[in-house]
């Protein structure tokens, strides 16, 4: 007897080929395959997800999968497969974590579908895994980077704002200081009046400090910036220092040997020096102390961490340390914001860290912070070094009061108060000077003016014409006329008209007699070009 199995053997022959083929595309695919029981233990996995998750593909067989998933996706993870093995659903897509054999996360899209029987029974579950880690790290920086684009303009905006009111702000403190200063010359110390002036003055320059702090924090403050031994200009600070933090807290000064020199407005350290040090002076509970150190630091790429930013280079380093109550993780990250203060509302306005930033970003150099609750702090400030082939920096001899003038000056100010105030403030000094509300005002002047007008002090923003405009028509009039410019407008506005060039002298609003007595001086004494 004989039975025809050529049928058979064709269909047996025909389910290896399918089976050799499906083993192929299965081990040779270019993603992770997984085919999961329903109990939720790999059955088999191919080499592809075998090497995604740092396994041999016999240690993952048997094993669980949730074993491998991240522990915040295994709940869900859990719910997508129940919905599977209940018939509410025959298939999903979900984007989840596992986790490698070294420990390390693999962010996988993953497919999943129900392997049913002839009954419709659910026996396992195939899944397609690709791996997506590159694709969510680029989205986390791309977030990140979103977040520090978003934080630009908020202080672009803050910039802008704090830029817009300076220049009318800057006006009227000129208006305060100069009435006050006029009328404190011609009373009596003895006087009670005169004390009351005397504070009037002070609160007119504390306005004025205020806004140079907004402004140097939106890096817009108009700054004369020049070589600085920083240990002299430190110790030039230090009486005015212990007087701002008081008896209790002992100030230790370590200034480094042979500190390289600097380059920048003498101004901006006195004001991080005065930020850190009030700073300091609130953290320290009664008696404490306080060091400041200088000294010189060099770094190279491989001293840049995620912790520590660094700039390859040269730098001048200027530490501030207190003994104080220290700042824990949340106030660090929120150090420098603006407005960001942790003290009781009348106590701080939350600018001075933020101004210190400002200014140390502004000079290109870059600030490390350590700090831990109850241990004090200690703030790092690097400034880059500044080489030159001039003469060496030489201490700053004490300004000599500005001698008195009989020249003719050529006024022009569109603003009527501060116009007023100082034609009055040089006419006190001796000059004769000529008023001018507009440019067009100060060209009539000019041209019916028979003597000769010896400097054109004139505001740079003004409507018909700008101040260097105006300078540029009275020329031909008067070819030896010096200028002076004057302006409550930040740096960058007044750079766009071209009067911020080396030598041309500016006079920064609101200005003292002292300082705009000093400047006339010294633009008339100025050669002539």
């Amino acid at each position: 007897m004989f039975t025809d199995i050529t049928a058979r053997r064709q269909m047996e022959e025909a389910r290896r080929r399918s089976e050799e083929k499906y083993r192929a595309v299965f081990e040779n695919a270019a993603v992770g395959i997984d085919l999961v029981d329903h109990n939720g233990r790999f059955v088999e996995v191919n080499s592809a997800l075998a090497r995604m998750l740092g396994y041999a593909q016999e240690e993952l067989r048997g094993r669980a999968i949730q074993d491998v998933t991240h522990p915040e996706d295994r709940e869900i993870s859990l719910r997508r497969l129940d919905d599977l093995l209940s018939g509410a659903t025959s298939s999903y897509r979900l984007e989840k974590r596992y986790l490698r054999k070294d420990g390390s996360i693999l962010w996988a899209d993953l497919s999943v579908s129900s392997i049913r029987d002839d009954t419709g029974r659910h026996v396992a579950t195939i899944g397609v895994i690709q791996d997506i880690t590159e694709r969510k790290h680029a989205e986390k920086e791309r977030e990140r980077l979103q977040v520090q684009l978003s934080q630009a303009r908020k202080m672009e905006s803050v910039g802008r704002l704090a830029g817009g009111v300076a220049h009318d702000f800057n006006n009227m403190l000129g208006v305060i200081l100069g009435q006050t200063e006029l009328a404190l010359e011609q009373l009596n110390p003895d006087q009670p009046l005169f004390a009351d002036l005397h504070e009037i003055r002070k609160a007119a320059r504390r306005s004025a400090d205020l806004t140079r702090q907004l402004l140097a924090f939106a890096r817009r403050q108009t700054i004369a910036p020049k070589a600085l031994d920083l240990n002299e200009t430190v110790e030039g600070m230090l009486n005015m220092l212990r007087r701002v933090i008081g008896e209790d807290i002992h100030l230790e000064w370590k200034p480094g040997r042979h500190v390289w020199p600097i380059k920048m407005d003498p101004s901006q350290i006195d004001q991080i020096l005065a930020n850190l040090c009030v700073n300091a002076r609130d953290a320290i509970a009664g008696a404490g102390k306080l060091i400041i150190e200088t000294g010189n630091a060099r770094f190279d790429d491989a001293c840049r961490t995620e912790q520590w930013d660094v700039i390859p280079g040269d730098f001048v380093l200027l530490s501030v340390s207190d003994n104080g109550c220290g700042m824990d993780r949340e106030t660090l990250d929120n150090l420098f914001e603006p407005f960001f203060t942790t003290k009781e509302v009348g106590k701080g306005a939350g600018l001075g860290l933020a101004t210190i930033y400002g200014i140390v970003k502004q000079n290109n150099g870059f600030i490390h912070v350590h700090s831990e609750a109850g241990q004090g702090s200690t703030f790092k400030i690097h400034l880059p070094r500044y080489v030159t082939t001039d003469e060496p920096v030489r201490k700053e001899e004490p300004s000599e009061p500005a001698a008195r003038g009989s020249e003719t000056i050529l006024l022009v100010e569109d603003e009527p108060s501060i116009l007023r105030l100082t034609a009055m403030m040089l006419e006190h000094q001796g000059y004769t000077v000529l008023a001018a509300g507009t440019p067009g005002d100060a060209v009539r002047l000019a041209e019916k003016h028979r003597g000769g007008i010896r400097l054109l002090m004139t505001d740079v923003v003004m409507p018909q014409m700008n101040g260097q405009e105006l300078a540029n028509q009275l020329k031909p009039l008067n070819p030896q006329m010096k200028r002076l410019f004057m302006s409550g407008y930040t740096a960058d506005v007044i750079a766009l008209h071209g009067v911020l060039d080396e030598g041309v002298n500016f006079i920064q609003k609101p200005f003292s007699m002292k300082e705009l007595s000093a400047k006339v001086r010294e633009a008339l004494s100025q050669q002539d070009d």
